[in-house]
C-alpha cells in the first residue's frame, strides 16, 4: 500500500474539521485508492508543532486542539514551521494557515518551499493564489507536482474543477458574483430591520463573523476571492490591490428602503471582465439590483459565481449555507487529486 504523508499548517476550525474527515474516511481510502494517508508535520501559531515521521496520533491532536488549546505528546517538537518544511518527511503540504490579504505571506513563502522541495501543495487560503499564482503555478509544472486551490473561492465547491475538467477548450470572459457570505448576511439582515449590533454578534455566535469583521464589511476578502478567480480562470496577473473596492460600510437602513421601494435589493457583487484593451479588470461593490434577477435571491451565508465563456455561455455555481465541512471537503478533495496523480 502506498503512503501519503502530509504537513499541515495551521489546525484551526478547516484543520481540525479536516482532521476528522479524514479520521472518518481512511478506510475507503485505503480500500478505493490503496493509500494510506498520514499526517507527520503539524505547525501552528499557538498550539505548538508536532514532528512523527511515521504519522502523528490524529485523533488526540484535535481534541487537544479543541479541548485544551495546546498538544501534548511525545511528537512535540521544538523545530519551527518553517524548519519542518524545510527539513521534515512529508509528500504534500497542506497549507491552511491564517490569511493575509495584503500580502499572502507567510503562506505564499510555505508554498515555495514546499515546492522548491519537490512536494506536492495544496491551499485553503486566498492570499498566495491572489498575489502569486502564475509563479506557484509554472514552480510546481517545473517540478511536476500538484498545485491544489479549490478550497480559496466557495469553500468545497467545485469552481475551478469545474472549468478545469468540464469546460475545456472554452474561454472564459466574465465572472459575476457573490463570494463574501458575512457581508450578504448583513445585508439581508438590515433589509428585515434588525440593528447593526444585534446581526453582529448572532454573526459571531453562528461562527463567520470575525471579532473584527473589516475585511469582510469593507470589501477586501471579496477583492481577494475575485482575484483569485479571475488570476486562475482568465490568468489575469493581477493583485487585489488593482481590483476597483468598495465595501457595505457606508450603506445604511435607508439606503436598502430606498431600493426595496424601487423593487431591488442591494448585493455586494465581484465582477471579473475585459476591457477594450484586452486586459482583465475587477470590482468590487455594493449594487442596486432586481428582485427579478438570480442574484437577488441569493440569501443567508449563501454564495454565488457566474462564469461566462464563449462556447458555454454562462454557467452558474451556488453554494447553499456552507459549515465548516464544506471547507474541509475542499481541501480533502484536493488531497485526493493528489493521490490520483
Amino acid at each position: 500500500m502506498k503512503t501519503l504523508r502530509l504537513a499541515l499548517m495551521g489546525f484551526g476550525n478547516v484543520g481540525q474539521a479536516f482532521g476528522k474527515m479524514l479520521l472518518e474516511k481512511t478506510g475507503e481510502i485505503q480500500e478505493q485508492y490503496g493509500t494510506d494517508v498520514k499526517i507527520t508535520a503539524l505547525a501552528t501559531a499557538t498550539r505548538g508543532n508536532l514532528y512523527n515521521p511515521g504519522g502523528i496520533d490524529i485523533a488526540r491532536a484535535v481534541e487537544d486542539a479543541s479541548e485544551r488549546g495546546r498538544f501534548s505528546g511525545s511528537d512535540i517538537t521544538e523545530l519551527s514551521g518553517m524548519e519542518l518544511l524545510e527539513s521534515a518527511e512529508y509528500d504534500c503540504l497542506m497549507e491552511l494557515s491564517p490569511l493575509d490579504i495584503f500580502s499572502g505571506q507567510p503562506a505564499t513563502d510555505h508554498i515555495k518551499t514546499a515546492i522548491g522541495r519537490g512536494k506536492h501543495a495544496i491551499t485553503a487560503n486566498k492570499g498566495p493564489v491572489a498575489w502569486c499564482f502564475s509563479e506557484l503555478r509554472d514552480m510546481a509544472e517545473q517540478k511536476n507536482v500538484g498545485f491544489y486551490y479549490e478550497t480559496v473561492v466557495m469553500d468545497g465547491t467545485p469552481v475551478f474543477n469545474l472549468v478545469e475538467h468540464t469546460l475545456k477548450m472554452t474561454k472564459v470572459n466574465e465572472i459575476k458574483g457573490i463570494l463574501n457570505s458575512t457581508t450578504n448576511f448583513i445585508l439581508e439582515e438590515m433589509e428585515k430591520g434588525f440593528d447593526m449590533d444585534d446581526i453582529m454578534a448572532r454573526g459571531r455566535q453562528m461562527g463567520f463573523i470575525e471579532a473584527d469583521p473589516a475585511m469582510d464589511i469593507e470589501g477586501y476578502d471579496a477583492a481577494g476571492k475575485v482575484t483569485a478567480l479571475l488570476n486562475v480562470l482568465m490568468d489575469a496577473g493581477i493583485t487585489p490591490d488593482q481590483v476597483r473596492r468598495k465595501g457595505i460600510e457606508d450603506i445604511t437602513i435607508e439606503d436598502i428602503r430606498a431600493a426595496a421601494s424601487r423593487g431591488n435589493v442591494i448585493k455586494l457583487l465581484c465582477r471579473g471582465s475585459i476591457d477594450e484593451n484586452g486586459s482583465v479588470i475587477a470590482e468590487v461593490g455594493p449594487e442596486e439590483i432586481p428582485r427579478t434577477d438570480m442574484l437577488a435571491s441569493v440569501n443567508s451565508t449563501t454564495s454565488i459565481v457566474s462564469i461566462t465563456t464563449d462556447l458555454m455561455k454562462t454557467v452558474s455555481v451556488v453554494e447553499h449555507e456552507p459549515e465548516i465541512e464544506q471547507t474541509a471537503y475542499g481541501v480533502f478533495g484536493d488531497m485526493l487529486r493528489v493521490i490520483e496523480r
